[in-house]
């Protein structure tokens, strides 16, 4: 019998101006669907086990906070290390389903996890993660 992973993904919320040209709202538009496939291909990754592409969604300056860590971690402190250490015991993701609360951008600045552009690509700058109850609160 195949274990999944418990997991939250902690959605924070921003604030953006509250005027926009028509031009700048399709942009936004545009660049809030590319987070959430961006989100998506994420989980897939972490799926798939494709350690390679989940690594390239992080800048080499990211910092986040997993929930089983008792400090913050960066990229170069084994960013993947969380999925290794389940698929070795055998458990693996079988499935996810993703709700998209929200996606803020403002700028080259993107909230969810904290995705920043550089150049035409977004990579996660931070994130948190928080454990979830068999509720799955």
């Amino acid at each position: 019998m195949p274990k999944t992973i418990p997991f939250l993904l902690a959605l924070t919320i921003a604030s953006a101006a509250s005027t926009a040209s028509p031009a700048r709202t399709a942009d936004l538009a545009k660049d809030e669907a590319q987070i959430s496939n961006l989100e998506q291909a994420y989980w897939e990754y972490v799926k798939t086990s494709d350690l390679e592409k989940y690594r390239a969604l992080f800048r080499d300056d990211f910092v986040g906070w997993p929930f089983i860590t008792t400090a913050p971690v960066r990229k170069d402190d084994h960013i993947t290390d969380w999925i290794t250490n389940n698929t070795s015991k055998g458990v693996t993701l079988q499935s996810y389903s993703m709700e998209q609360l929200a996606v803020r951008v403002t700028g080259d600045v993107a909230i969810t996890h904290t995705w920043i552009r550089t150049g035409n690509t977004w990579q996660i700058l931070g994130g948190m993660s928080a454990p979830v109850n068999s509720d799955g609160k």
